[in-house]
């Protein structure tokens, strides 16, 4: 497990830019195993560095552009079809936020954002009222859960939340869901968002996150 420092502000010399750069690719490289093929590695990398750069719209057309991709294919095959656990890359990636940030002050906070869509395909989008627009939109909503302290924030879990228009008896139901790849657990019943909150409340001492 790396030891993060405290984040900085203003300016960094290229000694501390080298060295960031290392400890971003030490931290790609610890979950290497959670990816099946080497070309899913190279691909993760590629989006974490493009995630993390200036590019000012974070889409995969500017990322692909970032990584000097020709077109975006790659992290799109990356995102869509590629083998990796999203579960354990959570977990991995969570133990590695908490050992860096853990604190006496430390907290959880849990809360919803969504992101407009168009379509209908996206995984839980409909028509549903998000905050990120104040208003009823097609979108998609999750809720998430941050770790903060003293030391910094993060978020550190996540579910994702589908209405009524998702999750149900009918076929039309199951086919959707199933064409998405959400999980028949997860397709059957609207759990509410408080009802994820709380999954993701009672996941964080399971794995032993220290919080006050």
């Amino acid at each position: 497990m790396l030891t993060l420092s405290v984040v900085q502000t203003g300016e960094l010399n290229e000694f501390e830019i080298r060295s960031l750069d290392g400890e971003l690719e030490a931290l790609c490289a610890s979950v290497d195993d959670v990816f099946a093929r080497p070309a899913s590695r190279e691909n993760l990398r590629a989006m974490v560095r493009g995630l993390l750069s200036e590019v000012p719209r974070k889409n995969l057309w500017q990322l692909a552009e970032f990584a000097g991709h020709p077109n975006p294919d790659r992290l799109q095959g990356f995102l869509a079809k590629a083998a990796w656990g999203a579960d354990e890359l959570r977990d991995r990636v969570r133990a590695y936020a908490v050992a860096a940030l853990a604190a006496d002050d430390a907290v959880l906070i849990a809360d919803e954002t969504g992101d407009i869509k168009k379509g209908t395909k996206t995984a839980g989008v409909q028509r549903q009222y998000t905050g990120t627009a104040g208003r009823i939109e097609n979108a998609q909503v999750s809720v998430h859960l941050s770790y903060g302290s003293s030391r910094g924030r993060t978020l550190i879990d996540r579910e994702l939340y589908l209405g009524r228009a998702w999750a149900g008896t009918t076929a039309e139901h199951e086919h959707r869901c199933a064409e998405q790849g959400i999980p028949p657990e997860r397709a059957t019943e609207v759990a509410t968002k408080p009802e994820l909150a709380r999954r993701m409340l009672e996941r964080a001492p399971e794995a032993d996150v220290p919080f006050t």
